[in-house]
């Protein structure tokens, strides 16, 4: 009896299972093509960004291998091409180069490529305040104190390992504008910070010995 009661019981489950399926098919169907567009979208952008990088890497490489005199022109255009590009890597590498081989000497032209960097491409927090340092570096000469520290405050408040050269180099914006407190108080800072860079440290206290002691 028991066991015709468990087959009677069994009968009517799957019989529930199948009318569920049957009358949800649609549903069950468009559910499951679903999950198959997505999986393929996934892998079908993993591997669009994968072949992204490679033809990025390439250009990258092929721009500095091949430069020179001659085709000056066409270096800055593949290279202010690729920090459009918004890359992490090949992005930051570009305006380097640029700037190394001093290939433009327009700074507005440099700042804006900057600013793509530093506003619109997905960098690591230590890239980017690297990224932001060297802009405040390029613009020492022509900007004044107010812009500087609007660059730079935000590195200076923070644990950034580029801290120490920030204030550093706030140090030394004030020493050649001749205003020796502000720049004493800058490298104080800098003796004072226990994660001070080393080479910045003894820079610090170089200055501060042989030009600040008084």
């Amino acid at each position: 009896m028991d066991e015709e009661i468990s087959i009677i019981s069994s009968n009517n489950r799957n019989e529930k299972i199948k009318k569920f399926f049957l009358e949800n098919k649609n549903k069950l169907v468009s559910f499951i093509l679903i999950i198959i567009l997505c999986l393929s979208g996934f892998f079908g952008y993993e591997e669009f960004n994968k072949r992204q990088r490679i033809s990025i890497s390439n250009d990258f490489n092929s721009a500095i291998m091949n430069f020179s005199d001659k085709n000056k022109e066409l270096t800055i255009n593949k290279l202010e091409n690729l920090v459009k590009k918004k890359d992490p890597t090949y992005s930051p590498l570009s305006l380097y180069f640029i700037i190394d081989n001093k290939l433009i000497v327009d700074n507005e032209k440099i700042n804006n490529l900057f600013d793509i960097l530093i506003q619109e491409t997905p960098l690591k927090k230590e890239i980017k305040n690297l990224i932001i340092y060297k802009k405040a570096l390029l613009n020492a000469e022509e900007y004044d104190e107010g812009k500087m520290l609007s660059i730079l405050n935000p590195m200076i408040n923070s644990d950034s390992v580029w801290k120490s050269h920030a204030l550093y180099l706030m140090a030394e914006f004030f020493y050649f504008k001749k205003d020796y407190q502000k720049s004493k108080e800058f490298l104080n800072q800098i003796i004072n910070l226990e994660q001070s860079n080393v080479s910045i440290k003894q820079l610090a206290q170089k200055r501060l010995n042989r030009d600040l002691s008084e």
